[in-house]
């Protein structure tokens, strides 16, 4: 069971995947999947408005269609969005040309250059495709908040355990996952605040020294 991933699973999945970032100045990289949502979406945001801290929602184009004005919500806050696919899809379970057009169907309603494949199960075909239109976001951490397996007290300690400087950090913006980030989030970040880390989104900005595949 991974809570985060290994350096050499990093490098056999091939470059152009970004796994994390540079962390000079203590920098992490909050992201929140799947939404957004009338469950959820709000009690995220407002755990993060408590604590001062901005995060990248990775989005699920059809949940933007069902929900405008949570995903304006989000915008409005200043947190980053990016591209999830619009169904959510599988892409080692999806033909390419089926993958690559739910995709830019996402981005007719989340617009920008972020894309994270659900599940992070992409093809070789479908990431070389996409490559030169997207930065393709992968993590460093992942929460695992959706299992059921996982207690609460075991979210918060192993993401703990894993995060580094640079570190690209998975939630969930999902109903499965929201007792946990509702115990786990704001504890996690009272720990990170503390030791000195500070919380940026994913921007043109974050990438000007960028460790793909590492």
């Amino acid at each position: 069971m991974l809570f985060n991933t290994p350096y050499l699973l990093r490098k056999l999945g091939g470059r152009g995947l970004i796994w994390k970032l540079p962390g000079e100045h203590n920098e992490l990289y909050l992201t929140f999947d799947d939404g957004p949502g009338p469950e959820c979406t709000s009690i995220i945001l407002d755990i993060l408005d408590q604590y001062g801290v901005k995060a990248t929602f990775f989005c699920v184009g059809e949940n933007v269609v069902k929900h405008p004005e949570i995903y304006k919500q989000l915008t409005a806050a200043g947190h980053a969005v990016g591209n999830h696919s619009y169904n959510h899809l599988n892409g080692w379970k999806t033909q390419i040309g089926t993958y690559l057009k739910n995709v830019e169907k996402c981005r007719q309603v989340v617009t920008g250059d972020l894309y994270r494949p659900p599940y992070g199960k992409i093809k070789y075909s479908q990431r070389k495709a996409l490559k030169d239109h997207y930065r393709i976001i992968m993590w460093t951490v992942l929460s695992r908040d959706y299992d059921a397996k996982v207690s609460k007290e075991k979210c918060l300690e192993k993401t703990w355990k894993y995060t580094r400087p640079g570190a690209i950090i998975v939630f969930h913006n999902h109903l499965k996952a929201l007792e946990k980030v509702g115990y786990v989030l704001p504890a996690y970040l009272q720990r990170a605040l503390d030791a000195g880390f500070q919380f940026k989104v994913l921007d043109a900005g974050s990438f000007d020294k960028l460790r793909t595949g590492c």
